[in-house]
Order: structure tokens, then C-alpha cells, then sequence
């Protein structure tokens, strides 16, 4: 039987630079797959720890600050891992073969970032650990376009064109609320971006980035990136988290 171990990394930073991130790498099967990461050069995760069924180790408070957890069905794993995680609130990201839209919507609206199993690499993974930490949902790109998919999906809900046109009208009315810049800053978070790269494509500082991510979800009455997201692809209520 494996057991867990913390694989700590010695920080290259200096005393007065912040803490790194303590990663959980859960694997609700077979074995971790992704041997040289994180790296031990690593300026932002310190440490990782390797955990397997049943995960009592991250009843521990404060024992990790992000969970990946690495599952061929998440349906079933995902639940068993919030279980045993009991009442904490650390942030998961799901890494897993499945690509179907039902998958996606499911983990989105549990807060989960989803990383679709070839669809991703280790820096991608690093952002997705870092976007988690200030309240992100990352996603894959294979598994932006299976959120937006089933989005579509849901808002013309089979009811005709013209309940389809009405719902069409309201997003734009959302839309509309935000500046021509937050417009830019949406329509790159829905597509799975953290802010720094969201920065870094429009040329502006992450704190900036973040500012406006601030003002947008006042704006759109949302209480995160996962519901502002759902409210700018114009999910309805069939699909809210």
C-alpha cells in the first residue's frame, strides 16, 4: 500500500519573500503523472503532498493550500475527495481524461478548475494552482469550450427562437454594464485565464487585471470568477453554481 509523503522543495527566495504554496497531489488512481512537477525551483509551490484514498491527511487544517486531484471519473472521485476534506474550504483542480460537457459543467459549478488529461502542461498547471488560491476557476481549453458548449446549450433550451433571442437580449444587457476594457478582461477569464496572464495579453499589471475583476463582479452581481463567468456566457438557471 502506498503511503503519503511530503516532497519538500528548499525555497530559492530569500527570508522576506512570502511563503511558497504546500500542493496536495491527490490520485484516486494509479500514480502521479507528472514526476517533475512541481520543480524544485519552483518560485510559488514549496512543497507537494502525495495522498491517496481515502485522503485523511487533508482533514488536517491547513495542511495544503490547493488540492489537484488527478481521477479517470470524476463524477465519483470528486465527491469522495470533498468528503474527505470534510468542512475545509481548499480550493481543487481536477485533472482527468473526460471531456464531455456534462463532466465540465458539474465540476464548474462545484468551484473546481478542470484540466482536461492532454489538453494542458506543467506551466499551465502552475497557473491553474495559482489562480485557485485567489479565488479562480481554471480550465483547460478543451474544457472552456465544453463549459461554453453546454452554456449555449442550456440558453436556447430547445424552447424556440424566440426564447432564445430574449435570453440573446439579456446577455448583451450584461454586457453592456461593463466598460469596453472589463469587456476585454471577461471574454479572457472565460476562456480559462488567470490574472496575470490576462496581464500579460493586454499589457497591463496583474494588480490592475485584478482591480477590474473587482469592479466586474460588483458590476454583475456575482460572487466570484465562476459565477461572473456563467452570467457573461449567459448560463440560466439550469446551469448556476
Amino acid at each position: 500500500m502506498r503511503t503519503s509523503r511530503f516532497v519538500d522543495h528548499p525555497s530559492p527566495s530569500s527570508p522576506s519573500s512570502p511563503s511558497r504554496l504546500s500542493v496536495a497531489l491527490a490520485c484516486a488512481e494509479g500514480e502521479w503523472p507528472h514526476q517533475d512537477w512541481p520543480d524544485p525551483e519552483d518560485p510559488y509551490v514549496g512543497r507537494a503532498l502525495h495522498v491517496t484514498p481515502p485522503y485523511r491527511e487533508l482533514r488536517e487544517e491547513g495542511a495544503v493550500d490547493v488540492v489537484v486531484l488527478r481521477c479517470e471519473e470524476p463524477a465519483s472521485a470528486f465527491p469522495v475527495l470533498l468528503g474527505a476534506m470534510g468542512a475545509g474550504s481548499v480550493p481543487v483542480i481536477v485533472v482527468s481524461p473526460r471531456r464531455d460537457t456534462e463532466t465540465v459543467i458539474e465540476l464548474f459549478r462545484g468551484g473546481a478548475g478542470y484540466l482536461v488529461e492532454g489538453d494542458y502542461c506543467t506551466c499551465m498547471l502552475a497557473s491553474a494552482v495559482m489562480a485557485a488560491t485567489v479565488g479562480h476557476t481554471y480550465l483547460s481549453p478543451v474544457a472552456c469550450a465544453a463549459l461554453r458548449e453546454g452554456v449555449q446549450q442550456a440558453s436556447g433550451g430547445g424552447a424556440g427562437a424566440g426564447i432564445a433571442a430574449v435570453a440573446g437580449d439579456a446577455i448583451e444587457r450584461l454586457r453592456s454594464l461593463l466598460s469596453p476594457r472589463e469587456r476585454q478582461i471577461m471574454e479572457l477569464l472565460s476562456t480559462g485565464l488567470g490574472a496575470q496572464e490576462i496581464g500579460l495579453r493586454l499589457r497591463l499589471s496583474e494588480k490592475t487585471v485584478r482591480n477590474n475583476l473587482s469592479n466586474i463582479y460588483a458590476k454583475l452581481d456575482a460572487r466570484g470568477s465562476t459565477d461572473a463567468v456563467l452570467r457573461w456566457l449567459g448560463a440560466t438557471p439550469g446551469i448556476r453554481v
